[in-house]
């Protein structure tokens, strides 16, 4: 049967004869990826609503024990164990078919359609096997696929300095570091003692600047998810901490999991989304700055500190509101990693993993509302 991600419930795909089962999958052996990437990889049928393929190649690390940790809004926390086979989990919306790493090479090293390929990213989880894993998977991809640049999703809980140094050294382009949550207080009641996890703010930051050290200017980034109760400026305080220490921010809308603690928590508000969105570009390749913009007494954005005309210029563009993530090989500016509807439904893109048409800009400009005022106004 084919799959198409266009609903807002997560995709079920059928699993064919390659695909193991917990609890045979175990890396370095066995990947998960994401739904769009085992469909531009052929691995599945489908199709993915107004793109043809993704252009990162994300892969998981997988083990049956699963991931031992328990952030509260994510579909692979420890306190799901029980309710489903962990390889069959979902994660940002979708599931993540399982394969050999062997077939997942051979098939890109195959060309066609997944010669599209810009980028691959290996993501870790919290397991004891996890470090070593990721070294195998990427000296296999660098010695094999070489031309394909790799980023890292690291785990910087089971992380030294020195792993992310080895990692450097094994061929890593890029260190990326989930931090997710804008706030102290955010991130410890979402995946640290406050469910019970073992990830602490303290220490993903000190994996942040251990990254501007080892990799240096735009070649680390951070993760942020956007609607769990920071304000915005709060958000936007990150963005530019991260920009001023050489980084990339890579930002989500929270979009509540399917079976995670935070399931009934709701989705991100459209025009906090697209305030941010805007203010993330604006910091990160516009030369903006947190200290030029204005906000109200909620942390809302009012004023980005810019000339209306060229403000409405970069808005027309559409390209504040595109993925965010690691860079390809075309333009620093437009993601390899497009996600293609992590996270929202295609019925209403919160991240759009394509270029912009005119009716999806109106709509972005519709939910920007009022804060799109210029110095001089």
């Amino acid at each position: 049967m084919s799959s198409t991600i266009d609903s807002g419930q997560p995709v079920r795909l059928y699993r064919p004869d390659y695909h193991a089962r917990t609890p045979e999958v175990r890396s370095p052996q066995y990947v998960q990826m994401s739904t769009a990437a085992a469909i531009t990889l052929g691995l599945i049928p489908g199709k993915m609503h107004r793109t043809e393929c993704t252009h990162c190649l994300n892969l998981l690390v997988t083990y049956p024990e699963g991931c031992r940790a328990n952030c509260a809004y994510c579909g692979l926390a420890r306190h799901r164990e029980e309710a489903r086979d962990y390889a069959d989990r979902n994660f940002i919306r979708v599931d993540w078919p399982t394969a050999r790493y062997e077939e997942v090479i051979d098939r890109v090293r195959g060309g066609g359609d997944r010669g599209r390929f810009e980028r691959m990213c290996i993501s870790m989880i919290t397991h004891p096997e996890s470090d070593a894993a990721t070294r195998v998977l990427l000296e296999k991809w660098v010695r094999e696929v070489p031309g394909v640049p790799v980023s890292i999703l690291s785990n910087p809980t089971t992380m030294t300095k020195h792993d992310l140094v080895e990692l450097k050294d094994r061929g890593a382009d890029i260190f990326t570091v989930a931090l997710d949550a804008a706030t102290p207080e955010i991130f410890d009641r979402t995946r640290g003692k406050g469910v019970a996890s073992p990830h602490t703010w303290q220490r993903y930051w000190q994996a942040i600047e251990w990254s501007a050290q080892v990799y240096g200017p735009e070649k680390f980034g951070v993760h942020l998810i956007c609607g769990m109760g920071e304000t915005e400026r709060e958000m936007l305080d990150v963005v530019q901490r991260v920009k001023d220490m050489g980084g990339h921010n890579h930002m989500f809308a929270f979009f509540p999991e399917r079976g995670s603690l935070m399931e009934d928590w709701p989705a991100c508000d459209h025009g906090q989304w697209r305030r941010v969105q805007l203010g993330r570009f604006l910091i990160d390749y516009a030369g903006g700055n947190l200290r030029d913009m204005t906000f109200d007494e909620e942390g809302r954005v009012i004023d980005f500190g810019f000339p209306r005309q060229t403000l409405e210029c970069i808005i027309g563009s559409g390209r504040p509101f595109r993925t965010s993530g690691c860079p390809g090989t075309h333009d620093e500016q437009v993601s390899a990693c497009n996600r293609p509807f992590g996270d929202s439904s295609p019925s209403d893109i919160m991240s759009f993993p394509f270029a912009l048409q005119g009716r999806d800009v109106v709509a972005v400009r519709r939910q920007l509302g009022g804060a799109r005022k210029g110095k001089g106004d």
